[in-house]
């Protein structure tokens, strides 16, 4: 989570507030899912992933649509990793 302080505003900024409120939200909705579908360990580099993608950026988003653009690109690392784990298990086992 030190990856969205960068994007707190020391004024007090309300809007500053509602921003880290909603990426938060959203942070949280991606992690929960991806642990309850490839379990703690893809949840926390998901959450890397994220946290990369938000600090790559040059503004906050202004919109959920925007939030969501960011889970979407943490979301394509995961399935590359885990298409890459599946591939590498079954050549393991051929």
């Amino acid at each position: 989570m030190q990856a969205l302080n960068r994007y707190k505003s020391s004024s007090g900024n309300p809007g500053c507030a509602e921003f880290m409120t909603l990426a938060e939200r959203e942070l949280s909705a991606f992690f929960h899912a991806v642990i309850q579908l490839f379990g703690p360990q893809q949840a926390q580099l998901s959450a890397e992933d994220w946290l990369r993608e938000l600090t790559g950026i040059a503004s906050l988003p202004a919109s959920t649509r925007e939030w969501r653009l960011i889970t979407l690109r943490a979301l394509t690392r995961l399935a590359a990793r885990v298409n890459a784990s599946a591939l590498s298990t079954e050549l393991i086992h051929a």
